[in-house]
């Protein structure tokens, strides 16, 4: 019985394109039921469609606009996402701060992917901010983590520590195509570890 996975997405969904990849190579023995996100023009839900896998759009403004909670918001998002009954939720370039709320709903069954090393620049924007550190002089690598999600952001025990190196030579560009290289394959790593497949 192949075990059953939700990918929630915000954007591009190259690090979901990964785990398509190697679940159609056969690298990686798991299902994904259905890829969320919370933008519709999120490029990642063509990627999903394209290999015939169901999507949700699931906004948040509606939210906002009509007074209610982040709290609110949560709650009908898990309640959606607990009809799928999944084994493994991979937060996998998803933008929104996930509450309590919705983290209790999974007993923990969640893992994100994190662009810095455990402890460094929790957060958004990881990348850049690792970069102008490296420009200050304070530090000479970064890295990639997959790490268990619990309501503090960023800070749940880690499944995959992957360290990047940063070059002198190095721009913000360069510098972050190095770090979606080490993601794609850190992703699919940490599904194998969390899964133990």
């Amino acid at each position: 019985m192949l075990r059953r996975i939700i990918v929630f997405i915000s954007g591009n969904g190259s690090n979901l394109q990964a785990i398509i990849d190697a679940i159609q190579s056969g690298t990686l023995e798991c299902k994904i039921d259905l890829v969320v996100s919370n933008k519709k023009t999120a490029y990642g839900l063509t990627r999903a469609e394209k290999a015939g896998i169901p999507t949700l759009v699931f906004p948040l403004k509606p939210y906002q606009d009509a007074g209610k909670t982040r709290i609110e918001y949560d709650i009908d998002l898990a309640n959606k996402v607990k009809e799928y009954n999944p084994d493994l939720i991979v937060l996998a370039g998803w933008m929104l701060i996930l509450s309590k709320e919705f983290i209790n709903h999974f007993n923990d069954n969640i893992i994100n992917l994190h662009p810095a090393l455990p402890g460094q620049f929790d957060g958004v924007n990881s990348i850049q901010r690792a970069y102008e550190a490296f420009k200050r002089g304070e530090i000479t690598k970064t890295g990639v983590m997959v790490h268990k999600v619990i309501p503090e952001v960023d800070k749940g025990e880690p499944l995959i520590i992957e360290e990047v190196p940063i070059l002198e030579s190095d721009t913000l560009e360069t510098l972050e195509e190095r770090i979606h290289s080490v993601e794609h394959k850190a992703i699919v790593q940490g599904i194998k570890k969390f899964l133990k497949i």
